[in-house]
């Protein structure tokens, strides 16, 4: 039996078909100027950390976070920098952080959270303080941000 068949994309030949460009904006930054202004902020979080500024810290890396599918080093590098904030963290001030925070960045560090637990060896490192900055942010935002770090198409 030939089984060739199932390998074509039949989508190609359906004119309704949506595209992953259509479904979402990327980054209006090119890639370059968005790795840019990653590097710019994580010495600014590196600032703001060393002043026990959590919120502000968390600010900055939520706030303008790159989106989009080509500005892959630009991610890498952002959810490096939000992973070493969540790791310098006492779970005791979390609940306070995650409510000094906007709706939208509570809604980006659940994107965020999600995508660290999903990469493969991030959960071994990293696992339990992303679990506790998960269980706290429910907590706070209500099951709302995670529906809607779900169902937001603009990839972190």
């Amino acid at each position: 039996m030939d089984v060739n068949f199932r390998k074509i994309d039949i989508d190609q030949y359906d004119e309704d078909a949506l595209l992953d460009t259509e479904l979402y904006e990327s980054d209006p930054r090119d890639p370059a100027q968005a790795l840019n202004d990653t590097k710019q902020n994580a010495a600014a979080v590196r600032s703001s950390l060393s002043r026990n500024d959590y919120v502000g810290a968390l600010t900055l890396v939520l706030e303008n976070a790159p989106y989009g599918p080509n500005v892959e080093e630009a991610k890498n590098l952002n959810l490096q920098t939000l992973v070493s904030i969540l790791n310098s963290t006492k779970a005791t001030d979390i609940p306070g952080i995650v409510k000094a925070l906007s709706t939208d960045a509570q809604d980006t560090l659940m994107k965020y959270l999600y995508k660290g637990m999903a990469l493969p060896g991030w959960g071994d490192v990293s696992g339990s303080v992303l679990l506790g900055w998960h269980e706290k942010l429910t907590e706070v935002a209500g099951t709302g941000c995670i529906v809607r770090a779900m169902t937001d198409r603009r990839l972190v």
